[in-house]
């Protein structure tokens, strides 16, 4: 069975709900799915061994978090060079953040990332049944890919 890491950071459990979606729309596709806050990585170590990897966080003041930043350091060093990917955020008007982590896993990990391109909802969505179909959707994508 092919095994997919989501790493996400949430403050307000927004972008967590996404990458439940996620989850599930990976399992639907028979994917095995390990979810991990980017503060329960401490290195690349915790991050190799995976098929595909779908790295969500929130969008703040136009930017990603700091932790995000950081965890992407990490991701580098773990050589993600042609695995799948994926990312995803939530934001409350401008949404930079998802664009931002998937230009960097696909032009600086050099990573076959979905071409649905990142998956960016509005906060107020992420809670409603479209939110729900968006996640699950994203999620039945990357395992369809991943199961190729």
């Amino acid at each position: 069975m092919k095994k997919a890491l989501i790493a996400y950071h949430s403050r307000t459990g927004k972008t967590e709900a996404i990458a439940n979606h996620i989850a599930e729309g990976l399992r639907f596709a028979a994917v095995e799915v390990v979810l991990k806050k980017i503060s329960e990585i401490d290195n690349e170590l915790d991050i190799v061994g995976y098929d595909a990897y779908v790295f969500g966080c929130p969008t703040y003041h136009k930017d990603m978090t700091g932790g995000m930043k950081q965890f992407l350091f990490k991701a580098e060093l773990a050589n993600l060079t042609g695995k799948i990917g994926g990312a995803f955020g939530s934001h409350t008007h401008s949404g930079e953040s998802a664009p931002m982590i998937y230009d960097t896993m696909m032009h600086v990990f050099k990573m076959d990332m979905t071409s649905l391109g990142p998956l960016n909802l509005t906060e107020g969505m992420v809670t409603t049944a479209e939110g729900l179909k968006a996640g699950q959707d994203y999620g039945r994508a990357l395992g369809e890919q991943l199961t190729r």
